[in-house]
């Protein structure tokens, strides 16, 4: 995974107002946190940061005052009507140390036919990694999976150097049989 450079500044002024002024200077309020030291509070630039965060546990390198800092986003906080940046936190990391994330599971392949439906029980898989090597989704195949069928957290394929951080029996995926109604109530709804 690519790192990605962005200039942050120093906050030193705090509560809404300043962080209304932030946001209506196209900049996103921040706290950077992690290995003991003191919280930094930073903001950052609105658009470079919105289309980092498009990639889910993206390595951000900041620039704060002259030293890099490598982060990881650790919770980002939206408007919930207009979708943008209102906050991010930002956790401090370091090459070759091991944290906790959840992953996106994506999937490939056809079911078997019949009308079964797809359950996500899971919809991201807490993995551990690598800081520098944190996988952007895993691949789960669901080709030929008839009702009944699950597939559990032990079965999905990770890559080299990524370990489970969730009980190895959890289920991601399920499939459920698709309900269909009996002939005879099809058949009662079309005289009526």
């Amino acid at each position: 995974m690519a790192e990605i450079k962005l200039a942050a500044a120093v906050r030193t002024e705090f509560g809404k107002g300043s962080a209304r002024r932030i946001r209506r200077a196209h900049q996103v309020p921040a706290v950077v946190y992690g290995h003991g030291a003191e919280p930094v509070h930073v903001s950052l630039p609105g658009h470079d940061l919105m289309m980092a965060l498009k990639t889910p546990n993206v390595l951000l390198s900041l620039d704060i005052e002259g030293r890099d800092e490598l982060v990881i986003p650790k919770q980002v906080q939206r408007d919930p009507l207009k979708g943008f940046l209102e906050h991010v936190d930002l956790l401090v990391v370091k090459r070759g140390e091991k944290v906790t994330v959840e992953v996106p599971v994506q999937t490939e392949g056809d079911l078997a036919p019949g009308g079964n439906l797809l359950e996500h029980t899971l919809t991201a898989l807490p993995v551990q990694a690598e800081a520098t090597h944190i996988p952007e989704a895993v691949v789960v195949s669901i080709a030929g999976l008839d009702a009944g069928a699950s597939v559990l957290a032990k079965d999905v394929v990770l890559p080299a150097g990524v370990e489970l951080a969730v009980d190895a029996d959890a289920v991601v995926l399920h499939v459920v049989a698709g309900q269909s109604a009996p002939a005879d109530e099809a058949a009662e709804g079309a005289e009526a």
